[in-house]
């Protein structure tokens, strides 16, 4: 199927484009960018006029429950979700059940995707064994089944020695260590940002050192093994100084943040919405600042949803009962949107953050449009404004801090390889 994109501002950091252009695409693969390009017979033409084109968006830390817990999100209702998103690939966590810590799994999510999935699904295996911080997974064979990257996301390496190993061993095989930092000895009990939200609505608190000290833990023992970390979902005041100190010093550190984070403060615990539960918390008004300043000057590599769906079960309880997490793949862009209206990023460190970088960390064949890349293509409408519905969220679960919010942008097209796999 060819395809021709005509008239749309093209958003390319790879390439440092940021102009009107035409795009040309032929047998899933871009052809051409131009000015005045001709369709040729047959093809299909969109008219972006007035629109972005950027490269397809990456999600690179998403949930998808698949599998072991569909009734949550599987791979279908997630990939549709992310499309809807304008995300044209995603990397899913191993916190399935059973977790992906073994080549049969990673070859089933990789299988399903490919059959029933409408978007580029790329799996991340098991640091360890079970995800249970005791003995490494089978890295090596993670990798030449398929898997992108490993992480025991949900849950801390909490033993210095194993998580020494891992980032050797990661090193060793080529592979991205993505940690989840968390000291939960400091955790405790704790279901939110301890701080004064906290204290007056009564519920247990989780200090900001809680993160921090993991990170910086994680960021020494990268630097003493000279070995790559990926620091996922950071939240904090302290982990932006953390990494931006060990960037300075040349540590191989890259590291991520959700729209949450730079968006939402711990007062959205007020009413004590469950929605507003995840894992990190949401912070104070001094910690978004930071982040969105370590989003500015580069320290925050990328802009990840960490999209948790949960059954309404789930978060239909007490505050402290209910489970950690929130719905982002639709909701994320135009988040994201905001940071340039707000002139914390240009369109194209918008785009760096979101599509490219995430690339590069992962190590996949994305994130550009180059002539002969792969045609993954998100098509924007940036001051399209929208509500954000329960009813229409393509993702199983609802549980999103956004419902009834009205949102400024959205996907127009979301093209894969050459085919459109959601149109407004």
């Amino acid at each position: 199927m060819n395809l021709l994109i005509k008239g749309g501002r093209v958003i390319d950091p790879a390439q440092n484009i940021d102009d009107t252009l035409d795009i040309l695409v032929a047998n899933g693969k871009i052809k051409e960018l131009g000015k005045g390009l001709k369709a040729p017979a047959g093809a299909e033409t969109i008219d972006a006029s007035g629109l972005l084109v950027t490269p397809g968006l990456i999600d690179m830390h998403v949930h998808l429950r698949d599998p072991g817990l569909e009734y949550k999100e599987d791979i279908v209702s997630g990939t549709r979700a992310a499309a809807a998103g304008g995300f044209t690939s995603v990397a899913c966590m191993p916190n399935s059940r059973p977790v992906n810590d073994n080549k049969a799994i990673t070859a089933y999510i990789i299988g399903k995707a490919k059959a029933e999935g409408v978007v580029n699904v790329f799996p991340v295996g098991a640091i360890t064994q079970g995800s249970k911080g005791e003995s490494l997974a089978e890295m090596g064979e993670l990798k030449e089944a398929g898997c992108v990257a490993v992480s025991d996301d949900g849950h801390p390496v909490a033993n210095a020695e194993l998580m020494r190993r891992a980032l050797e061993y990661a090193k060793g095989m080529g592979i991205m260590l993505i940690s989840h930092s968390e000291e939960l000895a400091l955790v405790g009990e704790g279901v939110m940002n301890e701080g004064f939200t906290a204290t007056e609505l009564g519920l247990k608190g989780i200090p900001w050192a809680a993160e921090d000290v993991a990170v910086a833990r994680d960021v020494y023992l990268a630097e003493f093994s000279n070995s790559p970390l990926h620091v996922a979902h950071i939240s904090t005041t302290g982990s932006v100084r953390i990494i931006r100190d060990a960037k300075a010093r040349g540590v191989k550190v890259t590291c991520e943040t959700a729209p949450h984070y730079f968006t939402l403060t711990d007062d959205a615990v007020r009413g004590y919405n469950t929605n507003a539960r995840m894992n990190p918390p949401l912070r104070e008004a001094g910690d978004l600042a930071s982040i969105k300043a370590g989003l500015k000057d580069g320290t925050i590599d990328a802009i990840a949803t960490d999209h948790a769906p949960h059954h309404l079960n789930e978060k239909d309880v007490e505050f402290n009962l209910a489970s950690n997490g929130i719905v982002g793949l639709e909701t994320s862009l135009p988040l994201a949107l905001r940071l340039v209206e707000e002139k914390v990023l240009d369109l194209k460190g918008l785009v760096a953050k979101m599509a490219l970088n995430p690339a590069r960390i992962l190590g996949i064949e994305r994130g550009t449009l180059k002539v002969g890349a792969v045609a993954d293509i998100t098509v924007i409408d940036a001051k399209r404004e929208w509500l954000v519905d329960a009813e229409k969220l393509a993702s199983k679960s609802k549980n999103s801090p956004f419902l009834g919010q009205r949102m400024k942008g959205c996907a127009a097209y979301t093209i894969v390889s050459g085919k459109i796999v959601y149109k407004l």
